[in-house]
């Protein structure tokens, strides 16, 4: 469906993508992760041919669109990290407005309208003013416009970035309805990390301007499969028993989420008794102490040194 070769973005001080290449397979849903700064929206600025690219190229089912990007603009929907709705009109009045511009006739906008209001869940509010809407139906209604020219491939930027629980789970049922029953194929980046193993077949991490990891979500966390993850709690985390704790040979990766630590360490240390020995030096008090195999969030972790929300 989608073939990205050696795709590279360089402004005048900056190299923001560099050599980026990634594949969907038709009817794939694939995440894109990587820390704030990645590149990953000058990449997907430059897949959707809003952005030329310094060098590579994008395929769209064998053919460049570079030469046509008219190709892909007909048959892709995107739905942007910033809601891109006329907040002064009704939810039925933007999908009729963005119908247009794709060229739609008006006999057949009226069904697909209500069609779409069905999908997202907004037919009982088609005629409020979407400056009413919480922020999760006017997401609800950024990913409707999206889906108005019955798109192949949709590509999905933060959809559910500031929202509540019960619209991200819609959202998020919403996708991989359309995905399994309508067969539209996925690039969707997020910065819930659960979001992505929930959808995702096949996951890509980014950094630097660079995919640094690829591969299913069970390939990706093999990456620490000699690695074990040890999540600590405490009562209160002092800076002193940290330290300690990143002074411990062996040691791969530490991160912190107050009040609780997570460490990387090598399956065949035993370390357990130095947390406790260092708590007891520093007067911190564990309340748990628990031992899982590394996550994806770990493997993020340790690929980038950074959070997914850093």
């Amino acid at each position: 469906m989608l073939e990205v070769v050696e795709l590279s973005k360089h402004y005048k001080n900056k190299k923001a993508v560099k050599g980026v290449n990634l594949y969907l397979e038709k009817g794939e849903t694939v995440g894109l992760l990587g820390p704030n700064g990645a590149g990953k929206s000058t990449t997907i600025s430059m897949i959707s041919s809003l952005i030329v690219p310094t060098s590579g190229d994008v395929r769209i089912m064998n053919e460049s669109i570079l030469k046509k990007p008219e190709k892909i603009r007909n048959i892709l929907g995107v739905v942007p990290q910033d809601i891109a709705l006329y907040m002064d009109l009704t939810a039925k009045e933007n999908l009729e407005f963005f119908g247009r511009i794709h060229r739609i006739s008006k006999k057949e906008l009226h069904g697909k309208v209500d069609e779409i209001l069905e999908i997202i869940g907004l037919t009982d509010r088609k005629n409020d003013v979407v400056k009413t809407f919480s922020g999760g139906m006017k997401r609800r209604l950024n990913i409707g416009v999206a889906l108005l020219h019955e798109p192949k491939l949709i590509i999905m930027d933060e959809p559910t970035v500031g929202i509540d629980p019960q619209s991200r789970n819609y959202i998020l049922e919403t996708v991989k309805r359309l995905n399994k029953e309508k067969n539209i194929t996925v690039l969707y980046t997020s910065h819930y990390m659960e979001e992505v193993e929930y959808l995702c077949d096949r996951i890509y991490i980014m950094d630097h301007g660079e995919i640094i990891a690829a591969g299913t979500k069970e390939e990706i966390k093999n990456i620490l499969s000699a690695e074990q993850s040890i999540g600590i709690k405490v009562d209160i985390l002092k800076g002193e028993y940290l330290q300690l704790l990143e002074s411990l040979p062996n040691i791969k990766n530490i991160s912190v989420q107050d009040p609780a630590i997570t460490l990387i360490v090598p399956k065949k240390v035993n370390i357990l008794k130095d947390i406790f020995k260092l708590a007891e030096e520093t007067n911190t008090s564990v309340t748990s102490v628990h031992i899982e195999t590394p996550s994806l969030e770990d493997v993020f972790l340790h690929l980038t040194g950074r959070q997914l929300r850093d």
